[in-house]
């Protein structure tokens, strides 16, 4: 769920994915900075928060990184409903981590938030050589399923705060049209023909009621930039 302030917005974000694949260490990373070598495993889930700056608004993250073991899996629906974000995470290392991360995403289909911004993290890049899962492979299967795909490497910092960017970038425009899915702009509903002009953008989408004319404009810039992705 987000939840908005004058240029501010609260938005709850969950971070699944298999035992390993290294959930906590990106939000570490992330939150603090930090990186450590010998990770503990989870028990259960670990609350975050962290605010970052996205253009001319504050987008704070209260951040769910829940536990990957299949004992635990009985509790994810509880911090995964109402999430306005998730990022599900596997290790490009392991075959089975990635196949576990589309049950994830299977799962958040039938039972999340239909609007929620969802991203698919192949985390571990840094250890190339080692590598099962190829990155076309998991783009494929995003793009099939409207996820946003990257991947990262909690241990070099790769990719780790810009996957919260674009997802804070993504929130920030669509806190105002919850009718709109990120997988129904990706499909292109709402595809600029002709000149891509402004006004066709506005028949398309008649319900959405913006704060001011800048949330507009961002969120007339971000369809722009998916469409010519």
């Amino acid at each position: 769920m987000a939840t908005i302030g004058h240029n501010n917005l609260n938005a709850k974000l969950v971070l699944l994915g298999d035992m390993g694949a290294g959930k906590s260490s990106l939000v570490l990373r992330f939150v603090k900075g930090q990186f450590l070598e010998f990770q503990e495993s989870t028990i259960g889930a670990a609350f975050f928060s962290q605010t970052l700056a996205v253009n001319d608004a504050t987008v704070k993250f209260e951040i769910w990184d829940t536990a990957g073991q299949e004992r635990y899996h009985s509790l994810a629906p509880m911090y995964y409903r109402g999430a306005a974000a998730a990022i599900i995470v596997y290790d490009i290392t392991s075959t089975e981590s990635f196949a576990r991360a589309k049950k994830w995403v299977q799962e958040l289909q039938k039972q999340g938030n239909p609007n929620m911004v969802m991203a698919l993290a192949g985390n571990k890049a840094d250890l190339e050589d080692k590598r099962k899962v190829t990155a076309e492979e998991a783009r494929v299967y995003a793009e099939e399923n409207g996820l946003f795909f990257t991947e990262t490497s909690a241990k070099t910092a790769v990719n780790v705060n810009d996957t919260f960017y674009e997802i804070g970038i993504t929130i920030i425009p669509l806190r105002d049209c919850p009718e709109l899915s990120l997988l129904r702009i990706q499909l292109g509903w709402f595809w600029w023909t002709d000149q891509r002009k402004v006004p066709k953008l506005h028949h398309a989408v008649p319900k959405c009621q913006f704060h001011n004319r800048g949330d507009e404009v961002l969120f007339e810039n971000f369809l722009f930039d998916l469409l010519m992705l």
